[in-house]
């Protein structure tokens, strides 16, 4: 292989995707340099111009890969902060849309019917998507206590359920969500999405989905 048609920046460029190996890279960079000025052609000679442009550009890629790392500890640094705020959520009820744990006991929904709708439904289905109940409340924006009851009016065994808010306009639909409802925060976790939070019975719910917090009501 002719060593003179060898690019010292495109290969050294791809070993310094590792900042721990920046120095390594930069030893190996030099030497291909020194071999390509001892093996260049003596009638015609690589330009001066040509290796500062070598050198300027290792310098960049090393530069870029320092910048990358300390945007990764600067990251997680800004998780830890997070998660130390996150603590003091522990234990209190988060207002979130995420699926509900039914135990038996009444669960806090927060309707928020749509614009210009003159009803509102609750949508209920089980863990498998099955619909279980359907519940008609009052089209507000109040505070309602849900009973877990099913379509015949008996109790809906305890388990996790996804509850939609159905606002109609006589019999068009408008719009449906899923309600908001108040749940006791067990854990605050960090990841790559940023902090998530998991409710009781093992519901998970990202921070920035939170849109209250309440102290416990019992």
């Amino acid at each position: 292989m002719d060593v003179s048609s060898v690019n010292p920046v495109a290969a050294s460029a791809n070993s310094a995707a590792a900042p721990s190996k920046i120095t390594s890279d930069f030893n190996t960079f030099l030497r291909m340099l020194t071999v390509q000025m001892q093996n260049q052609d003596p009638l015609n000679p690589i330009d001066s111009a040509d290796y500062a442009v070598q050198l300027a550009t290792f310098s960049g890629v090393e530069q870029q890969v320092r910048t990358n790392q300390l945007l990764a500890d600067l990251q997680g640094r800004f998780q830890q902060l997070g998660m130390a705020e996150m603590a003091s959520w522990i234990g209190k009820e988060a207002r979130s849309n995420a699926p509900i744990l039914y135990e038996g006991t009444p669960v806090t929904l927060s309707p928020n019917p749509a614009v210009g709708s003159t009803r509102a439904v609750l949508a209920v289905r089980d863990s498998a998507g099955n619909l279980v109940s359907r519940e008609e409340i009052p089209v507000s924006t109040e505070p309602y206590q849900w009973l877990g009851g099913g379509t015949d009016g008996s109790p809906l065994p305890p388990g996790i359920y996804t509850i939609e808010l159905e606002s109609l306009n006589g019999e068009t639909l408008l719009d449906s969500r899923p309600v908001e409802h108040y749940a006791r925060v067990v854990e605050a976790k960090g990841g790559s999405a940023g902090t998530t939070l998991v409710l009781a019975g093992g519901i998970e719910v990202l921070a920035t989905n939170v849109t209250a917090l309440r102290s416990p009501t019992n």
